[in-house]
């Protein structure tokens, strides 16, 4: 009964002081909000970079070939190293322990037209086993199979973004376009991939969805390279049956392209698993300096609700007086301001949590940073901010308890 008359008169005072209690929560409001933001923007970031990675494949290793410029290519070939080839394919593939599959691309910037409009794209020329390796498949249509690269035809899938430049209107599936000087027919259409904003190591950054895969053998056939130098192909992707093998593997494929290239270094090593883990530690550290910087702000407002709460105390020094002369304990008034200050700190974090959700969406809706709203995000700002109450009030209230019933009805 006296929780619930403590609770009862809290809130009497903070409604009858209303403009009062408002300026004491603001801390708590703008400190849960910018916790509940700040982490938002953390775990946005931390989602779509793992995202990314496994765009890559967890259990794949990629093999890139590294870009020269024409005088070290010329270097390089001199060496007697050939660049990425379908050998360098076959002998990982034959060879090296645990893989599961591999698949060799080719890749050519190219002009791509459709009727009266025109764009900027990557082609793709990849095999079959491109499909088991990265699970991509087509949002509408087929993806490229094994007939299409058995039968050298001329089909390709486009990407998201290219396939809504070409084809703001209609459906692409089954019309023509032209890629530099040769025709070749959509069959389907990839969904959005996730950007490569940055490059990881000699995997060049692009918008995946201005991709346009078609089979490597038309690729070969139909495409010629600018450079007669140039490798015959630019990437090779290894799936490893055993994740936790995937470093002592690339050893062992690195010891391979070692011999076949004749210790030529013209070409990189990636692991996008590693790059994941290294990825998730430094977002979570990210994510801890974003908290931490936030919390600070609760810190302040726990000082104006001391700041405030002590003021209070003083004003209403006669009213504890009396409710002592009248039997009250130490503990009641202890209990009993102790109380308001809890009230002002959850009123004030109920209104943070909204606060803090409505930034999270605005920022995701005006500017391009993906956010992402956890649960444990919200409990962890809203506890807090009860815990600062608790503590930053617990000294008023102490000292309002510990005022002599005497004095304090004297005290004017």
């Amino acid at each position: 009964m006296q929780v619930k008359e403590n609770f009862k008169v809290a809130f009497a005072g903070v409604i009858y002081h209303k403009f009062r209690s408002f300026l004491t929560m603001l801390g708590i409001i703008f400190g849960v909000a910018s916790v509940i933001a700040m982490l938002s923007v953390g775990e946005g970031a931390k989602k779509e970079a793992i995202a990314k990675y496994k765009e890559l494949g967890v259990n794949n290793i990629i093999i890139r070939d590294k870009n020269f410029t024409d005088e070290e290519l010329e270097e390089v070939r001199a060496k007697f190293s050939q660049g990425l080839s379908m050998s360098d394919a076959k002998a990982i593939q034959e060879i090296v322990p645990l893989v599961d599959d591999v698949s060799p691309q080719s890749e050519k910037n190219v002009d791509v037209q459709y009727e009266d409009k025109s764009s900027k794209a990557t082609i793709i020329g990849i095999t079959p086993s491109f499909v088991n390796i990265l699970n991509y498949s087509a949002e509408t249509g087929i993806f490229i199979n094994e007939d299409h690269y058995s039968r050298h035809l001329k089909v390709c899938v486009l990407g998201a973004a290219i396939a809504s430049e070409l084809f703001p209107f209609e459906n692409p599936v089954g019309k023509n376009i032209k890629i530099d000087d040769q025709w070749l027919e959509v069959v389907g259409v990839m969904n959005n991939k996730s950007l490569f904003t940055e490059t990881i190591g000699e995997l060049a950054s692009r918008d995946l969805n201005k991709d346009i895969y078609l089979p490597l053998t038309t690729f070969n056939k139909r495409f010629i390279r600018e450079n007669e130098l140039e490798s015959e192909i630019k990437q090779i992707t290894v799936k490893v049956s055993d994740s936790n093998k995937l470093v002592e593997i690339a050893g062992i494929i690195r010891h391979l392209l070692n011999r076949h290239h004749f210790k030529n270094e013209d070409y990189s090593i990636i692991i996008p698993f590693e790059l994941l883990k290294q990825e998730k530690k430094e977002r979570r550290i990210y994510n801890v300096l974003l908290g931490s910087i936030a919390a600070i702000s609760l810190l302040v407002g726990g000082i104006g609700i001391m700041n405030i709460m002590l003021a209070t105390v003083l004003e209403r020094t006669r009213e504890i007086g009396i409710r002592r002369a009248i039997g009250a304990k130490k503990k009641d008034i202890l209990g009993q301001f102790l109380t308001e200050a809890v009230v002002i700190s959850i009123t004030g974090g109920i209104i943070g949590v909204v606060l803090g959700l409505t930034l999270s969406v605005s920022i995701s809706f005006i500017t391009n940073v993906n956010t992402s709203i956890t649960f444990i995000s919200v409990v962890i700002a809203f506890l807090f901010s009860v815990v600062v109450g608790i503590n930053f009030g617990y000294l008023p209230a102490k000292k309002a308890a510990a005022l002599e019933p005497i004095e304090s009805i004297r005290y004017e």
